[in-house]
């Protein structure tokens, strides 16, 4: 979970972030996010980090409709763009191609962005261990 809330509605969406950062499990979690987007829904870092936290406790098809919601707010976010196509690979949904591209252009062109995606892949894999989507979009992706 990379995302970065605006500055104006930091408190309650840092906490949560940070408990996250400090090895909170997602179930955990999981509530506080579903209160910080019904709070501020066009804040795309939390539909982010919910839609993460939904693919961790297998429920694709809510971190389908997170994750939609988070890249129509900010289409250039990455993170929410790997929540997607994770999201529609886990669903069967079609068009993950075109988000995958979008993604392997954003890692070329930012390296240190590469970076951080890969961890928060990588993140993923420890919590989520055997993660087929995950393990699947990451061999698409530059290392």
């Amino acid at each position: 979970m990379t995302a970065s809330p605006p500055s104006s509605e930091t408190s309650r969406f840092e906490l949560a972030l940070a408990r996250y950062q400090q090895g909170a499990a997602p179930e955990e979690l999981i509530d506080e996010f579903l209160a910080i987007t019904a709070q501020m829904p066009r804040q795309s870092a939390g539909w982010t980090c919910l839609a993460w936290l939904q693919l961790l406790l297998d429920q694709p098809r809510a971190a389908l409709q997170s994750a939609r919601t988070a890249v129509k707010l900010n289409p250039q976010d990455p993170q929410a763009r790997i929540n997607l196509s994770l999201a529609m690979l886990e669903t069967g949904a079609k068009g993950v191609r075109e988000h995958v591209e979008i993604l392997q252009r954003l890692m070329v062109m930012a390296p240190e962005l590469a970076r951080e995606l890969q961890e928060s892949m990588a993140d993923g894999l420890q919590r989520r261990p055997g993660w087929s989507a995950m393990e699947k979009l990451r061999g698409w992706l530059p290392a």
